[in-house]
């Protein structure tokens, strides 16, 4: 079972998170996804609090139960600040694992350190180099729908087609967790301006093309920096890690694996959240203390 809890990111800002495993286990964060929740990583929290460790799932600012800073302030530094923060606040350095933002955030806060924040890294389908028609498409689905949905059914049929490759639609009923109902209808459960900044990116390919290139300069500081155990869990079938910079990743650390998960895209853990676990819980086994 988890407890809630928070933390404060950069400036003090509340960050909403569940906690689960013993209170004297060596610490864990899981750092979830642009537009996803806490909720998103299924039982792989647990089962890491169920080997021993203390495992926190964060929400990060402007999504689900966190707070929703004064400005528009979403750029994947300001995600880097506020792990900082947590880290600080920590008794000490955690096991860390970031999916796609979270992933990218974790590597670019590492670079802005000079020294190691964490005991270990999984880095969940993110890597310093990107698809970025992968990338587009992501940004496609989260900008659709600005009104949100007239049901929940409404809202799972569309996910089921983004997921696509015979995945299926989700548990209308599971949406509760990352949607919230406003005027009668569903809505995503995070700040809107959070995509200020990268709506540009489908009107004009320079655009995202340049702000990918300062994002691969930033994770690659990072990559450079890290003296920690590392792994790339990418799913198999992703349309934003290919084989080749998974490769280029490994390169770029050398105490750094990685691994596929069949039948999995880019939300590894909502794919196939079983074996994305056993390989957490697995490469965690090693970190413990």
């Amino acid at each position: 079972m988890s407890e809630p809890c928070e933390f404060r990111g950069e400036g003090g800002l509340r960050l909403a998170a569940d906690v689960f495993g013993p209170a004297d286990g060596p610490p864990a964060l899981f750092f979830h996804g642009s537009g996803q929740t806490r909720q998103s990583w299924g039982r792989a929290a647990a089962d890491l609090g169920a080997a021993g460790w203390r495992a926190y799932t964060v929400d990060h600012r402007g999504h689900g139960d966190s707070d929703w800073p004064d400005h528009s302030a979403y750029e994947h530094t300001d995600i880097a600040q506020d792990i900082m923060a947590i880290c600080d606040a920590l008794d000490r350095p955690p096991l860390v694992v970031g999916a796609s933002l979270g992933g990218s955030a974790a590597l670019i806060a590492q670079g802005l350190r000079p020294t190691q924040l964490y005991r270990g890294l999984v880095l969940v389908d993110i890597t310093p180099t990107v698809d970025i028609d992968g990338a587009r498409r992501i940004l496609t689905f989260m900008t659709a729908n600005p009104d949100g949905f007239a049901t929940l059914e409404e809202a799972a049929e569309a996910i089921g087609v983004y997921r696509g490759d015979g995945k299926g639609a989700p548990s209308p009923a599971g949406l509760t967790r990352v949607l919230r109902q406003r005027d009668g209808r569903w809505f995503w459960h995070w700040d809107p301006r959070l995509l200020d900044s990268r709506r540009p990116w489908l009107d004009d390919p320079a655009v995202a093309e340049a702000a990918q290139v300062r994002l691969r300069g930033f994770m690659s500081a990072g990559a450079a920096a890290l003296r920690c155990a590392a792994l790339l869990v990418r799913g198999a079938s992703s349309d934003v890690v290919s084989p080749e910079a998974a490769a280029e990743l490994v390169a770029m650390i050398p105490q750094a694996t990685a691994i596929d998960i069949t039948g999995a895209g880019h939300m590894v853990a909502g794919d196939r959240n079983d074996p994305f676990s056993r390989a957490v819980v697995e490469f965690a086994a090693p970190l413990f203390d």
